[in-house]
């Protein structure tokens, strides 16, 4: 009786409030023969609430759904190798028990389109001459998107082809002479049927199903900005709710996980035009980015900082008044990623001027530091930059033509260690250095991989650093200077552009961007291994990784064109991974 008298008592408030109680979905995704489909990735999206919550089916086919509030659903089961099946649902408090069945894929060409990106990246790459060139393609073709996607897998004839790669250069992808001539021909011939077909869809090998580790993570993604959007960045509060920018709308999102309830703010212009102090060079096309902001990160006492890319600005916004205060970043072009010191204070790369900048938010003290340059060439070129963007004011500005001189070394990622010092890394220079706070003393170390981006450090002081070009993690030991690099277990192997990671110090995990894959991955470093979580969206571009007080990990599908992601609409990922025992956050708590 007292154990009835409990549960009437939990149960009053949702009839009190008239609330439909959560119900679950549960079921098998099976083929046409009745086999179970291992590793199939169902999702359940809310048609009210614009979110997908993903799982993966078991060896058995058996699939679990996190408890989903009650309404209209689409039901899709999906598995490389089959075809999708999409069924509506109506849920209601009593849940629903499905049987999902997935008929075998035969035709050799919709099985190469089943794969995922890096694949086809494989045979655009096999085509190209020699290392050099190939490592200089991955840098400069992937920068914003990913390469060998559905939009970008198009044969074009040469003028199409030196159309699309002065756009690129206007993005800042750009291409030497040699690579540039070199393409066409390696495209065409990698996107032609008769390559694809016996590649990918006659010899076809579907990505493997998650391992036991990954087997219970549940996948949340909500819907964010529109087809014009460019979701960059996230950034997670302390108070539980998602932050995400909009590079090309000028845009601020809020993200309430609990509710799914979305909130936009204009980010102020004030006087930039369009393409903010770079006159529309380099603004993305049909953008409406005037200060396009770039990274986010929470301040000790709870603002949002953000860099304003274009506009040559840092904003703050106060969550409380939800009102907006802006910097003019007067020495110093392109305010890039930022990061916060145990001092409140904030430090950011200025992309095209190679230097890092530290902003106090407390004393409104500033400090701007030039980063060495590998030539005097390079150091020409870096200085050069302003007269040639005024110069932009009055004539057409051709970035091509810049692909045969020195190359901006561009500093990217940054983090500050656990004993204070500025770590940041010079994407196109191939090397990582650490800035002295207080002295100003600058310390540079060559990485013995490309195309160093976003680094991080780990609870023990070791840095840990994506080589988006080489694809590799790789850990440096500042006390030592000793490197340790780990291929990425993305197939073929080299194929991953890894934009960034980030370590969870509570636990030193280290998480990396399946960025070409349509994955995310995890590395334990005390037993060397990685785990593969795949993502449910198709062309699924993440970038900036941050952490939730419940251990999940988010991320963002910030793909640019956005009409090239599955949807035509970016998203705000969330990934709950479960224990190391794969058993999900919530059964392994209790």
């Amino acid at each position: 009786m007292r154990l009835v008298l409990c549960l009437l008592a939990l149960l009053a408030p949702v009839a009190a409030a008239g609330v439909e109680p959560a119900g679950r979905m549960t079921g098998r995704v099976i083929d046409e023969r009745g086999d179970p489909v291992h590793g199939a990735l169902v999702t359940a999206r809310s048609l009210a609430l614009g979110r997908e919550t993903t799982v993966y089916a078991a060896p058995d086919g058996a699939f679990v759904l996190p408890l989903l509030e009650p309404g209209r659903y689409h039901v899709r089961a999906r598995r490389a190798g089959f075809r999708d099946q999409t069924v509506p649902v109506e849920l209601g408090a009593a849940g629903a028990h499905l049987t999902l069945v997935v008929q075998r894929e035969t035709d050799p060409r919709e099985l190469a389109w089943q794969l995922p990106a890096n694949r086809w990246l494989a045979l655009a790459v096999a085509h190209l001459p020699d290392d050099a060139a190939r490592e200089e393609f991955l840098r400069q073709c992937t920068y914003c998107h990913q390469q060998g996607s559905w939009a970008t897998r198009v044969q074009r004839d040469p003028e199409q082809w030196r159309k699309v790669f002065a756009l690129m250069a206007r993005m800042g992808g750009i291409l030497s002479t040699r690579v540039r001539t070199a393409l066409p021909e390696a495209l065409n011939a990698a996107y032609d049927e008769a390559s694809y077909v016996p590649a990918l869809g006659e010899r076809f090998a579907p990505p493997a199903p998650p391992a036991r580790a990954a087997a219970h993570a549940i996948v949340t993604e909500w819907d964010v900005g529109n087809v014009g959007s460019m979701q960059h960045d996230i950034t997670v509060h302390p108070d539980g709710r998602v932050y995400a920018v909009d590079t090309t709308e000028d845009k601020l999102y809020r993200v309430d996980p609990a509710t799914s309830e979305r909130r936009t703010f204009d980010i102020p212009r004030g006087d930039s035009p369009l393409g903010g102090v770079f006159t529309n060079q380099l603004a993305p096309v049909n953008s409406d980015a005037h200060v396009a902001p770039h990274s986010l990160q929470v301040a000790p006492d709870g603002s949002i900082w953000i860099t304003l890319c274009l506009g040559n600005k840092i904003a703050r916004f106060d969550p409380a008044t939800e009102r907006f205060e802006i910097f003019l970043q007067e020495d110093g072009l392109y305010p890039h990623t930022l990061r916060f010191d145990r001092r409140g204070r904030a430090w950011y790369t200025l992309a095209v001027s190679n230097q890092v900048a530290m902003l106090d938010p407390g004393s409104g003290a500033r400090r701007t530091f030039r980063l060495p340059t590998r030539t005097w060439k390079e150091s020409l070129a870096v200085r050069a930059v302003p007269w040639v963007l005024w110069l932009g004011r009055w004539g057409a500005f051709d970035p091509e033509r810049a692909g045969d001189g020195p190359t901006l070394p561009i500093p990217y990622g940054i983090d500050v260690a656990p004993d204070g010092g500025i770590w940041f890394s010079q994407l196109n220079a191939r090397r990582i250095g650490r800035l002295d706070p207080e002295t100003g003393d600058i310390r540079i170390v060559d990485t013995p991989f490309a195309a160093p981006r976003r680094l991080r450090f780990d609870s023990r002081g070791n840095l840990w650093i994506p080589g988006f070009s080489s694809s590799v993690l790789a850990r440096f030991d500042p006390g030592t200077g000793a490197f340790r690099t780990w291929d990425l277990p993305t197939e073929p192997r080299g194929t991953e552009t890894p934009y960034a990671l980030n370590v969870d110090r509570r636990t030193d995990t280290v998480w990396i961007c399946g960025t070409q894959s349509d994955t995310l991955m995890r590395f334990e470093p005390a037993s060397e291994t990685f785990t593969v979580y795949p993502l449910p969206t198709r062309v699924t571009y993440t970038r900036e990784i941050e952490f939730g007080a419940d251990g999940a990990v988010w991320t963002s599908n910030s793909n640019l064109p956005a009409w090239q992601i599955e949807g035509a609409t970016p998203k705000i990922i969330r990934l709950e991974p479960g224990d190391a025992a794969g058993r999900p956050i919530d059964v392994a708590a209790q």
